[in-house]
């Protein structure tokens, strides 16, 4: 995760627990569906891993990803399409002064993951791991 204020100490706890706040009513709007018509995003399922807000609270970039991973550009630009109703469901579900205006961007955390399990058990790195081992029992 990048630093997100002016420190470069990462983000804020007021951030991190906003941030929190607005990924729990996003996947609750979407996971019941019954305020957004709209084709595309009816016929997916869709997971909101994290929400990371800018430091003046009036940004909240959501990561979104479709369950399976198919259609991720799609789903962005129908929640974006989306964003007024959204955002009025987000300010009935959280009590905020202003409610934050919604940028949605593809969840690749996923990949990342994957990419570091295949690193890690890439043969290079178990023959690391296996000569660390043996130095281990050695001593």
């Amino acid at each position: 995760m990048k630093p997100q204020n002016k420190t470069g100490a990462g983000p804020s706890q007021r951030m991190l627990r906003v941030g929190e706040l607005v990924r729990h009513a996003l996947a609750d709007v979407l996971s019941r569906g019954d305020h957004i018509i709209d084709p595309v995003l009816s016929g997916h399922i869709i997971t909101v891993p994290e929400v990371r807000m800018s430091p003046d609270l009036k940004i909240a970039t959501c990561y979104v990803m479709p369950l399976g991973g198919k259609d991720v550009v799609p789903v962005i630009k129908a929640l974006a399409a989306n964003v007024k109703i959204l955002r009025s469901e987000i300010a009935r579900r959280v009590e905020l002064k202003s409610v934050p205006d919604l940028r949605f961007r593809e969840d690749t955390s996923f990949e990342e993951a994957r990419h570091i399990d295949a690193l890690l058990r890439s043969p290079e790195v178990a023959r690391d791991l296996d000569h660390d081992e043996e130095k281990k029992t050695d001593e």
